[in-house]
């Protein structure tokens, strides 16, 4: 239950915005949305000092759907601010990106404390990735003198060829520019593009880090970002790192997950998000190097430590592993799945990651079933991975030991430990894969998705990949069961009128006392918009003809002479591109087509054109339908050519979808249909953004009247006035 305390504090801080921003306007939504913050993480159950965790049903959970504004981000922080504070939690905020996070901790959370007066310090949560190592980056820009006088040379691993002029320029300014603290380590701060390769050279990841032992640990850019973590009221993180920290168990990164009230914002996300974490993958060309490599590196370890006989026994499990990946080459060459067959014009010289996303062969092991005749190599190759990742730890252990004995060369060993951080987290990666690769779910479980991809590119590789099909019972038991409280939320978090998609894709189902809340738009849609469904009679079902359709439609409801925005949204690049050659010459000076351009530059010629009083198209794929904010002119109409369906085309929506089969039900039915109902909101509320806005959605697909589905779909839609 909410105190007096609670709830005056929340009041009295809302009333104050209230008072120190003119023209500001309590919403009735935005009000309910805090009592709903509020209430839910007043439900937290608390656990008696030496007892058991409290058994979890949800009731300290939250879904709520905030349609554009409603104002959420603000509603939740001040809610889950208060109430982190008066409980004595830590606030967890997760956006969906890192552009995100940067909006809440530069824009929305000082506005909230410069207006309310609530006192609430805050930081942002990032990942090793994101920064420099200095140990690292000092390492590689000294001389060699210095290296010749520390007696030892630069490992491999961090440059294994001579570097170019370019990449020591850029090292030295980035070192210059930490050492004279003009730069804090963090990559997102630095003003010029850091070519990947070049970061990985100079950031770190958990097994490469010296830690304590690091010499440079006081000016770590990571360790004091995450010291600030543990003083701050709010963390402000993204999902992926949210997910990475429990999936290392909680508590590794971020606060423990029974500590803290979590904000998920843009919570559509998290379900696809968790899934791609919880998944494994490793490169059949990647794991031979790091075996064929690791027994320069053990021999030293072997050098430096008491461990020889540790060390031998890593690189015999290597060599085993390495036997098996052998063994693969041979299956791999036989099955005719993995033959190169490119489809017709679909093949592009010179466009490798058009060409692998919808060319490399793929061998799905249909239900996850292992084939008969491998399962032997199958479990060798796991228990080679495993024994090889035990043996691994042990000299982890052995380095760590020999650091502590005062006689040894520390410098030495620290550089070793350095190298070895890659060998031990690709040994992680492969191991993690094989124990997917050869589980075997309980009957009448879930199975796992389990497939090889053959990478078609100059250097003819194979990708071993295994995946859950869902990622409902990670979250269930790692995150809502042991999280003191949380909400999700988003602009679109229902489908087809309901929340149960959500509910069941991030496993809140089991938790039956989640509560779940569809908040009230602020918007007068009925006469802020149209909805028009012109009587367009090639269907989709057949592209050509409905492309030709779509490429007469546009010029009929375009003008090029009025000064006005309009987004064109497609499910396919090629129908894009060929309506867009097809339009009349006139049009093609207005148009703005995704991919030709950066996003930012796109955009910026988009509203330049409407500000000088010229019409503007863009033409935009999925991505574009969804966190694209064209207020005003700058979009009074979104056509949208076709019902945004995603087809099942990859391993795992397609062991999905004959998971479901099984059981009796409707792939179609059960998800394709629900997803698409989100994106089709998603889409439309690129229309109407503020209370001002005004414009048309009109919808090329004649599925919306002819099939039962698409009735479900329009009756989800905003209350636009119906036109045609």
């Amino acid at each position: 239950m909410l105190t007096d305390l609670e709830k005056n504090a929340i009041r009295d801080h809302y009333q104050n915005i209230g008072k120190n921003l003119p023209g500001f306007r309590p919403r009735a939504s935005q009000r309910e949305m805090i009592a709903a913050v509020a209430n839910a993480f007043s439900r937290t159950l608390s656990c008696e000092e030496g007892g058991d965790a409290p058994k979890r049903e949800g009731e300290s959970i939250a879904v709520i759907e905030g349609p554009t504004g409603v104002g959420k981000s603000l509603a939740y922080l001040l809610a889950g601010g208060i109430m982190a504070q008066t409980r004595g939690k830590k606030l967890v905020v997760s956006s969906a990106t890192v552009a995100l996070q940067e909006q809440l901790v530069d824009r929305d959370l000082p506005f909230l404390v410069e207006k309310s007066g609530l006192e609430l310090t805050f930081a942002i949560a990032k990942g090793r990735g994101r920064y420099l190592c200095p140990y690292k980056l000092y390492q590689l820009t000294q001389g060699n003198a210095q290296q010749n006088l520390l007696g030892f040379e630069a490992p491999a691993v961090l440059w294994d060829s001579k570097p170019k002029p370019d990449e020591m320029r850029q090292m030295r300014e980035l070192a210059d520019g930490f050492a004279n603290r003009s730069f804090n380590g963090d990559r997102d701060t630095w003003p010029e593009k850091i070519d990947d390769a070049l970061w990985f050279k100079i950031t770190n990841d958990r097994h490469g880090c010296l830690k304590a032992a690091c010499p440079n640990r006081a000016e770590c850019p990571f360790y004091l970002a995450r010291d600030t973590l543990e003083t701050v009221d709010v963390v402000v993180a993204n999902h992926d790192l949210l997910l990475a920290d429990i999936g290392m168990g909680g508590g590794v990164i971020l606060p423990a997950p029974e500590n803290s009230f979590y904000c998920i914002d843009e919570a559509h996300h998290l379900p696809k998000k968790a899934l791609s974490q919880f998944a494994a993958e490793h490169s059949w060309n990647t794991a031979v190097w790091t075996l064929e490599k690791l027994p320069q590196i053990t021999a030293k370890i072997a050098a430096v430590t008491d461990k020889a006989e540790t060390a031998n026994l890593a690189d015999e499990a290597a060599s085993s592993l390495l036997d098996s990946l052998h063994e693969w080459q041979f299956h791999l060459a036989e099955e005719p799945s993995l033959d190169f067959k490119p489809s017709e014009n679909e093949f592009r010289q010179n466009d490798s990651d058009f060409n692998r996303k919808h060319n490399d062969p793929v061998w799905l092991w249909q239900d996850g079933k292992i084939p008969e005749d491998l399962e032997l190599l199958v479990q060798n190759t796991a228990v080679a991975a495993r024994s090889l990742l035990k043996h691994v730890y042990s000299l982890n252990e052995a380095l760590s030991a020999a650091r502590r004995e005062k006689d040894q060369d520390g410098a030495l060993i620290d550089r070793i430990s350095s190298e070895f951080g890659l060998f031990t987290a690709r040994t992680e990666q492969i191991s993690a894969v094989w124990d997917l690769l050869s589980a075997v779910p309980p009957e009448g479980s879930e199975p796992l998705a389990k497939w090889i991809t053959r990478r078609i590119d100059d250097k003819n590789d194979y990708i071993f990949n295994a995946s859950p099909i869902s990622s409902a019972s990670h979250l269930a038991n790692s995150l809502w069961r042991r999280a003191a409280g949380a909400v999700l939320t988003s602009a679109t978090l229902q489908s087809l009128g309901s929340f149960n998609l959500i509910l069941r894709q991030t496993g809140l189902v089991w938790l039956p006392e989640t509560a779940t809340l569809a908040l009230k738009s602020p918007f007068d849609f009925e006469k802020q918009g149209e909805l028009y469904i012109p009587p367009v009679h090639a269907s989709p079902k057949d592209p050509a003809a409905h492309t030709a359709a779509v490429a007469e439609w546009l010029p009929k409801l375009i003008s090029p002479q009025e000064a006005i925005g309009t987004l064109v949204l497609f499910s396919s690049r090629k129908q894009m591109q060929e309506v867009a050659l097809r339009l009349p010459d006139d049009y093609l000076p207005l148009l703005l087509i995704q991919g030709d351009l950066p996003k930012a530059a796109l955009l910026q010629k988009h509203h330049q054109a409407v500000a000088e009083g010229r019409a503007s198209i863009i033409f935009g794929l999925d991505s574009f339908a969804e966190g694209l904010d064209l207020p005003g002119e700058a979009c009074v109409q979104v056509i949208i050519a076709k019902l945004p369906f995603s087809m099942p085309d990859n391993p795992i929506e397609k062991t999905q979808n004959r998971w479901i089969e099984q059981r009796g039900g409707n792939p179609f039915i059960e998800i394709t249909v629900p997803e698409a109902g989100i994106k089709l909101v998603q889409a439309v509320g690129r229309l109407i953004r503020t209370e001002t806005d005004y414009g048309r959605v009109t919808i090329l697909d004649n599925r919306v009247k002819t099939q039962r589905y698409g009735q479900q779909l329009l009756a989800c839609l905003p209350p636009f006035k119906r036109i045609g």
